[in-house]
C-alpha cells in the first residue's frame, strides 16, 4: 500500500462512484496503517509518511511573523531523528499526534475549535491520525479562503489595470476603435431627453412617477453621466447582443450579458405566470412559500425550451400550474375551480407565449424599472419598494440585479477614463452633475 494515500476532506458526493472508490481507497491506507502499528515489532513507514505530511500542513499555517512556532514546529517534527526513533522502535506515534493537536489548537480559525476539541478524546492513534488529516484539510482551506480574501482588493485592482492597459494598446493602433461605444452612449443620452425619469436618483428618492412624456420631452431633465450610463447598460438587455455594432467596451462582457438577458426573460415568464394564476387562488395558496416555491421550480423546469417552442411550453406549463392549483385547493377544503375558470386561467396563461400580451409586457417594464434603480440605488434599496407582481420572484430578482451591477461596476471601473471622455461631448458642463464616471 502507497503511503502517498492520505485523508483530506472529501468535495464528491458520498453517492457516487468516484466518491465511493476515493472513500475506499482512503479507508484501505488506513486499515494498513493500523496493520503496520499493531505488528510485532510495528512497522512505522507510513507513519512517518503521515507526520511529514503534517509538518508541511502545519508549517504552511503559519504566518511570516510566526518564527518562534515555526523553530518549534522544526525542532518537534525533526523528521532525520523520528526516523532514527522509527528504526529503534521508540517512535511514539500517540505522544506526537497529542502534540499537533496542542499545535493545531492554537492555529485553528475559532470556527475549527470544536473539531480539534473532540479529537482530543480519541485514543486510538490510527483514528486520531485520521482525524488530524481531516480537520487540517479544513484549516488549509480556512488559510486559503483567507488569503485569497485579503489579496482580492490588490487583485482586483490590478485586473482593472491590466485590462485598461490592454485596450489602450490596441486604442492606439486603431484610433476608431470607440467609434461603436460613443454611438452606444449617443443613443443611451437621447433616449433620456426623451423619456421621464422611472427610477428616483440617489438626490432625491422620493419621486419615483416623475413627469409626463410631454413635460419631458419639453422641460428635460439635466443629464448626469451616472444616468447615460445606466440608461446604456439597460439598453444592453434589449439588444440583439450579435449586432455588428456592439460596443467596444463591452465585448468581453457580452457572453455574461447574454446570460443576463436569458435569464431576465426566464424571470418575466415566470413573474407572469405567477401573476396570473395568483388572481385565480386567491391568498390562501399564495401566502404560502411552500405552494409558491413549487409553481416555480415546475415553471422553470419547463420553460428550458421556451425560448424554440414557446406555445408548446407554455401549454405545459398551463396544464401543471393548473393542476396544482386544482389539487391544492382541494387538499385544503377549499372551493376547486370550476371547469370555466379552469379553461380561463389556461387560456390567459397561453397567451403569456406572445410577446404583445398585457401581463407580460407590464412584468417586462417593472423588471427593467427595477434594474435601473440597483444600478442607481443599490440592489438592497431597490428591493424595499418592489412594484407588484413581481414580490414573488424577489429572490430571483436579487441575483439577477446584483450580477447586473457586478458587471456594470467592473466594466466603468476599467473603462471609465473612456466613457468621461466620451460623455463630455454629449453632456454640457451646465448639465453636467457629476464628473468622473469612475467614482460611480
Amino acid at each position: 500500500m502507497n503511503c502517498d494515500y492520505y485523508m483530506e476532506e472529501k468535495v464528491l458526493p458520498p453517492s457516487s462512484l468516484e466518491g465511493k472508490v476515493k472513500e475506499t481507497v482512503h479507508n484501505a491506507f488506513w486499515d494498513h496503517l493500523k496493520e503496520q502499528l499493531s505488528a510485532t515489532p510495528p512497522d512505522f513507514s507510513c507513519a512517518l509518511e503521515l507526520l511529514k505530511e503534517i509538518k508541511e500542513i502545519l508549517l504552511s499555517l503559519l504566518l511570516p511573523r510566526q518564527n518562534r512556532l515555526r523553530i518549534e514546529i522544526e525542532e518537534a517534527l525533526d523528521m532525520d531523528l523520528l526516523k532514527q526513533e522509527a528504526e529503534h522502535g521508540a517512535l511514539k506515534v500517540l505522544y506526537l499526534s497529542k502534540y499537533v493537536l496542542n499545535m493545531m489548537a492554537l492555529l485553528c480559525a475559532p470556527v475549527r475549535d470544536e473539531a480539534v476539541q473532540k479529537l482530543e478524546n480519541i485514543t486510538d492513534p490510527v483514528w486520531l491520525l485520521r482525524g488530524i488529516f481531516q480537520v487540517l484539510g479544513r484549516m488549509k482551506m480556512d488559510m486559503v479562503n483567507y488569503t485569497i480574501q485579503s489579496l482580492q482588493p490588490h487583485l482586483q485592482e490590478h485586473s482593472i489595470q491590466y485590462e485598461r492597459a490592454k485596450f489602450q494598446e490596441l486604442l492606439n493602433k486603431q484610433p476608431s476603435l470607440l467609434n461603436h461605444t460613443t454611438k452606444w452612449l449617443t443613443q443611451a443620452a437621447a433616449d433620456l431627453t426623451m423619456s421621464p425619469p422611472t427610477c428616483p436618483d440617489t438626490s432625491d428618492s422620493s419621486s419615483v412617477a416623475g413627469p409626463s412624456p410631454n413635460e419631458a420631452a419639453n422641460n428635460p431633465e439635466p443629464l448626469s453621466p451616472t444616468m447615460v450610463l445606466c440608461q446604456g447598460f439597460l439598453n444592453l438587455l434589449l439588444w440583439d447582443l450579435e449586432n455588428e455594432e456592439f460596443p467596444e467596451t463591452l465585448l468581453m462582457d457580452r457572453t455574461r450579458l447574454q446570460e443576463l438577458k436569458s435569464q431576465l426573460h426566464q424571470l418575466t415568464i415566470m413573474a407572469s405566470v405567477l401573476l396570473v394564476a395568483s388572481s385565480f387562488s386567491g391568498s390562501v395558496l399564495f401566502g404560502s412559500p411552500q405552494f409558491v416555491d413549487k409553481l416555480k421550480r415546475i415553471t422553470k423546469s419547463l420553460l428550458e425550451d421556451f425560448h424554440s417552442r414557446p406555445e408548446e411550453a407554455i401549454l405545459t406549463v398551463s396544464e401543471q400550474v393548473s393542476q396544482e392549483i386544482h389539487q391544492s385547493l382541494k387538499n385544503m377544503g377549499l372551493v376547486a375551480l370550476s371547469s370555466d375558470n379552469t379553461a380561463s386561467l389556461m387560456g390567459q396563461l397561453q397567451n403569456i407565449a406572445k410577446k404583445e400580451n398585457c401581463v407580460r409586457s407590464v412584468i417586462d417594464q417593472r423588471i427593467h424599472l427595477f434594474l435601473k434603480c440597483c444600478l442607481v440605488l443599490g440592489v438592497q434599496r431597490s428591493l424595499l419598494d418592489l412594484p407588484g407582481g413581481l414580490t414573488l420572484i424577489e429572490a430571483e430578482l436579487a441575483e439577477l440585479g446584483q450580477k447586473f451591477v457586478n458587471l456594470t461596476q467592473h466594466n466603468q471601473q476599467v473603462f471609465g477614463p473612456y466613457y468621461t471622455e466620451i460623455l463630455k461631448t454629449l453632456i454640457s458642463p451646465a448639465q453636467a452633475l457629476e464628473t468622473k464616471v469612475e467614482s460611480v
